[in-house]
């Protein structure tokens, strides 16, 4: 079945030049179509409002998308206030030289998993080794999912940074020499982590990461602003021969 956008057959050649950008996606053809119907759907709005590049000169498709979404998708540079609050709600991002030793269960979600009885089958193991946590390892070699249980579920030292932000907080949130009495959940699964040694960092000032910290708000803000766009427009588009839950897709570069 054609893909149809507003009155425009999607062709063979225009996918041939847009996969390659795709090989790393979890379904290539997919996540190669969707970002066709967007680029399709934000070129049709640049024509319905007269967009065209800054130039003023004949101009390729992106630049005419850059200028559309410079025109419509605007969003404030947070003020210092705002940056002082995130930096003081969210102290562990600006720690350096902190370090922890970690060792892990991992419960892997895969499709099609019974989720309620994972939980279940590792709540029962996490509060066995909460009763006897010199079985850590040995429960590791048995049950997780991860390379590290050939070590007994060692990671080694983790820094900040190093891995997830859901395993990394509640890592370094935990007390040196303890075992988190709770499932920590990440895109990996469900995790029974055990924190070793402990080497505190420090704080960095927040005149050393206001900048930064104005700069990841500013770009969080921008990429929510667009996704909001491109469901607006997606949603107002005439589209037929693919199935588009969303606008998550990531546009040609």
């Amino acid at each position: 079945m054609p893909v149809i956008v507003n009155d425009h057959e999607l062709t063979d050649a225009e996918m041939e030049r847009e996969l390659p950008s795709h090989q790393d996606a979890r379904d290539a053809i997919q996540s190669a179509m969707t970002a066709l119907v967007l680029r399709r759907v934000l070129l049709d709005e640049a024509s319905v409002l007269g967009v065209t590049s800054r130039t003023g000169e004949t101009a390729s498709d992106d630049q005419i998308i850059d200028a559309l979404l410079r025109q419509e998708v605007k969003v404030p540079v947070p003020d210092r206030e705002e940056c002082l609050r995130h930096y003081q709600a969210y102290p562990h991002r600006f720690t350096v030289g902190a370090l922890a030793e970690a060792s892990h269960i991992l419960f892997q979600v895969t499709p099609g998993v019974d989720l309620d009885a994972l939980r279940r089958h590792a709540g029962k193991i996490l509060a066995d080794l909460l009763e006897n946590p010199d079985l850590f390892a040995e429960y590791a070699r048995a049950n997780s999912n991860c390379p590290s249980s050939e070590v007994g579920g060692s990671l080694g030292q983790i820094s900040m940074g190093g891995t997830v932000p859901e395993f990394e907080q509640a890592l370094f949130a935990a007390p040196a020499g303890s075992i988190i009495p709770r499932l920590v959940e990440t895109r990996f699964g469900l995790h029974i982590i055990q924190v070793g040694r402990k080497v505190d960092g420090h704080l960095l000032t927040f005149a050393d990461v206001e900048q930064k910290i104005a700069s990841a708000m500013h770009q969080a803000s921008h990429d929510r602003s667009l996704h909001q766009y491109l469901q607006l427009l997606v949603g107002r588009a005439k589209i037929s021969g693919i199935d588009l839950p969303g606008a998550d897709s990531p546009l040609v570069q």
